[in-house]
């Protein structure tokens, strides 16, 4: 007997791969059925359309990639040390990619716009957690006396997406992690500026 919830995970794993490698409009549900094994009918048992894989495939790559960053940051105590966590996980990026094709989030929101709204939806909801949950340690962080209590969150939030992102941008694009080193680099000196 067929596992259904084991189907759809295997769907989106492999679906994942394509999207995050090949690009969501370059790879065609043909792609994904000679990848899974299944039929256009299997995959569309599990997902009412293509826009409807995609969204639950970004945010299943994104749920995985969380929990990662959640592991490296839950066991750092101190907010400056979460912080720092953070930029060495994304610095690793180049050379340990957490996921096969690199940032889902990155990937994602290159190619969503007014012409994909479900894909830039689930995108722009991907981002709102990754900012909150900075902005997050950030006040934990000035709550605890770790961080300046002056110091504007969500303009620091913006600035480590950001500079990260871009960072993985060029580094992939270069081929090397030299980019992304720089970035770390410089937002560590930043945030030293802003801790106690």
């Amino acid at each position: 007997m067929r596992n259904p919830e084991a189907t759809k995970e295997n769907i989106l794993k492999k679906s994942g791969i394509l999207f995050n490698t090949n690009g969501y409009k370059a790879t065609s549900i043909s792609d994904i059925t000679d990848a899974t094994g299944l039929t256009k009918g299997a995959i569309y048992r599990h997902f009412a359309s293509k826009d409807d894989l995609e969204k639950e495939t970004l945010a299943f790559m994104s749920e995985k990639l969380f929990l990662k960053l959640r592991a490296i940051v839950s066991s750092e105590k101190h907010a400056v040390k979460k912080l720092t966590a953070i930029f060495k996980f994304f610095e690793s990026y180049i050379t340990n990619p957490p996921l096969k094709g690199g940032c889902p989030l990155l990937n994602a929101a290159i190619e969503s716009d007014d012409a994909h709204p479900v894909l830039r939806k689930e995108a722009l909801k991907i981002l709102t957690i990754l900012r909150t949950s900075l902005i997050t340690i950030l006040q934990n962080g000035i709550d605890n006396k770790q961080i300046k209590a002056d110091t504007d969150k969500a303009f620091f939030a913006t600035l480590i997406i950001g500079a990260l992102e871009g960072g993985i941008m060029m580094s992939k694009l270069e081929g090397n992690n030299t980019d992304i080193c720089r970035i770390t680099k410089h937002l560590q000196k930043q945030l030293d500026a802003i801790a106690l």
